[in-house]
C-alpha cells in the first residue's frame, strides 16, 4: 500500500487529529543529492581501473541524501543485483523512497514531542 493510498484512507475515515502526511514530509525536504558507490569509493579513474570487480559492484549501488529543512540529513540506498538491469533513474527513485522512509519516524517523534508538550 502506497503512502498516497494510506493518506486517502485516513482522509476517507475522517481521522483529522494532528499527524504527519506525505505532503508534510515532502515539504520538509530542502534538497536531495544522488551518487553511486563508484563515485564515493573511486574518485580517481586510475584507481577504478585497477579494481574492476569492486568498481563494477559499486557502480550498481545508488545513494540518496536528503537534507531536511532543519539541516538534518537522512540517507537511502538502492542496489542492483544484475548489471544488465541497472538504470540510474530507477536506482535514484528507489534510493529516494528508502531515504524518505527514514524521515517518517523522525517527524513522528517530533510531532509526538510537540503534543506531549501541549504545543498543538
Amino acid at each position: 500500500m502506497s503512502d498516497k493510498s494510506i493518506e486517502q484512507e485516513i482522509q476517507d475515515k475522517g481521522l483529522n487529529a494532528p499527524r504527519i502526511t506525505p505532503a508534510i514530509v515532502e515539504a520538509n525536504i530542502a534538497s536531495e543529492h544522488y551518487f553511486t558507490g563508484e563515485r564515493a569509493a573511486f574518485p580517481h579513474e586510475a584507481i577504478a581501473r585497477s579494481e574492476t570487480d569492486a568498481y563494477e559492484a559499486l557502480r550498481l549501488l545508488t545513494f540518496c541524501i536528503l537534507v531536511l529543512r532543519n539541516g538534518f540529513t537522512v540517507t537511502g540506498t538502492s542496489a542492483c543485483a544484475s548489471p544488465e538491469n541497472f538504470d540510474a533513474e530507477i536506482g535514484q527513485k528507489i534510493a529516494r523512497q528508502n531515504a524518505v522512509a527514514q524521515v517518517w519516524p523522525l517527524m513522528g517523534y517530533s510531532l509526538k514531542q510537540q503534543l506531549h508538550n501541549g504545543g498543538l
